[in-house]
């Protein structure tokens, strides 16, 4: 059994001001008992509307943000799941990108978003480069493995039923889920569905206003909300156990009863 936290705040351009406060949110869920805390996409950097400023505030996994984080988890021993935006050769477009820091400083898993938030008036493929579909990145916290994916993915079922099959018992899902008409509604049905469909803990971490609609919630393999949050910054902690993931595949054994595999589109 382990603690896991979802961390709700409103990143901003000061990249050293995001970075300071994922330390106190960092410390506040370490003080209670957080093993893992799963910040949003894009914790890193966020402005207002996803321009140049992005490009220009890039780092690579070795900078100074993915730094901080590893000074952050060694600090309180715990692994940190939190979005940037990724430095690429190309100069005029990132990767959005999630890492897994251990407590021991170190990146133990990365994740590039493979779908892109083209979809209700946005373009994120103006600025950011899909990521390549590859074998899921995993990482373990007391017993439990853990898989990433981030935001817009949630949309595409799939996307979470690979990262299940290459084992893992929870989904942290940073996001920067933009506010809108139904919104809301949409965030809350489809991650209970991820959970619900794979027999998984879905950790989501949005960001909360102006650029989220907040509502991060921690949901078990029933669909049962273990913690959340409302529209403001702050955490939300909850226990994921192996034990609630076997026993529920148990007594719904969907996964071993499904007749169709995922394969990748051309």
């Amino acid at each position: 059994m382990v603690q896991v936290a979802v961390a709700q705040f409103a990143p901003g351009v000061n990249k050293d001001e995001n970075l300071a406060a994922i330390g106190e949110l960092t410390a506040d869920a370490a003080a209670r008992g957080a093993r893992v805390v799963v910040f949003p996409e894009f914790a890193m950097f966020t402005a207002p509307r996803m321009d140049d400023r992005f490009v220009d505030s890039a780092e690579p996994l070795d900078g100074p943000f993915a730094g901080g984080l590893g000074d952050l988890a060694r600090r309180h021993g715990v692994h940190l799941v939190a979005g940037m935006n990724e430095r690429l050769a190309d100069p005029s477009r990132i990767s959005n990108t999630l890492v897994a820091v251990s407590p021991a400083g170190e990146i133990v898993a990365e994740y590039r978003k493979l779908h892109l938030y083209d979809a209700f008036g946005y373009r994120e493929s103006d600025i950011v480069r899909a990521g390549e579909i590859g074998t899921p990145g995993t990482f373990t916290a007391g017993g439990v493995t853990f898989g990433m994916q981030t935001c817009y993915d949630v949309r595409f079922p799939e996307v979470t039923r690979r990262i299940v099959d290459a084992g893992a018992d929870v989904l942290a899902l940073p996001a920067e889920w933009v506010p809108g008409p139904l919104k809301e509604d949409h965030w809350r049905t489809l991650v209970r569905a991820r959970a619900i469909e794979n027999t998984i803990y879905v950790a989501a971490a949005d960001q909360c206003a102006p650029t989220g609609a907040g509502n991060s919630v921690i949901v078990d393999p029933m669909g049962v909300v273990v913690a959340g949050l409302g529209e403001g910054p702050g955490i939300a902690c909850g226990e994921v156990s192996p034990e609630r993931v076997a026993a529920v595949r148990e007594k719904n054994p969907s996964l071993r009863l499904r007749r169709f595999t995922v394969t990748q589109a051309d």
